[in-house]
């Protein structure tokens, strides 16, 4: 903690996530880090591992957090550019539910997609 950087949080033992990740490290130019929340201290970051297990988190180097969609959007909104015209978008209604929407159904369904695995099954309520 205390880099002065963004951090993106990932679920480093889902497939499916761990390719978006490598995705996001090789394509997008963000300044944030990006790590697997297996590897990270949670606590130092006021993330709950629950959260972190169901959903990708940003740690702003404020120490805000978003998740899921909102996550994405200030992913985005980091990257600049024409990257940060989807990720204002994401963070206004009727965008913002729309997004949410779609995060749910695609975590819900990660282990069907490519690079997924039965490992990436999240526990159902």
């Amino acid at each position: 903690m205390g880099t002065g950087r963004a951090l993106l949080i990932f679920d480093g033992d889902c497939g499916f996530c761990s390719r978006c990740a490598r995705f996001i490290t090789r394509r997008l130019p963000t300044s944030a880090e990006v790590r697997p929340w297996q590897r990270v201290d949670l606590a130092a970051y006021g993330v709950p591992p629950e959260q972190a297990q169901h959903e990708i988190v940003w740690v702003a180097p404020d120490g805000r957090t978003d998740g899921g969609a909102q996550a994405v959007a200030r992913l985005l909104l980091d990257c600049g550019r024409l990257w940060a015209v989807p990720g204002a978008l994401l963070r206004i209604p009727p965008f913002r539910w729309i997004a949410h929407g779609v995060y749910r159904l695609i975590a819900a369904n990660r282990y069907r997609l490519p690079g997924g695995s039965a490992a990436c099954r999240l526990p159902t309520d």
